[in-house]
């Protein structure tokens, strides 16, 4: 493939991942386990997430 016709693949691609890949559809496609609790809360998942290593007895699940 030639470097234009690479470069329009990438463009396209991204055009595409950046319509699928929001916050709003991580929390969909996720749900947070806390212990005892299973949360679908947008706010919980998203701050959750934006740790660097997740707190202790949390994790995120994909619904898969």
């Amino acid at each position: 493939m030639s470097p234009a016709a690479i470069d329009k693949e990438v463009h396209c691609l991204h055009h595409i991942l950046s319509a699928i890949d929001t916050p709003a559809v991580f929390c969909r496609v996720t749900e947070l386990v806390d212990r005892n609790r299973i949360r679908r809360k947008e706010r919980l998942i998203l701050k959750e997430a934006s740790h660097y290593r997740l707190r202790p007895f949390r994790f995120l699940l994909n619904l898969n």
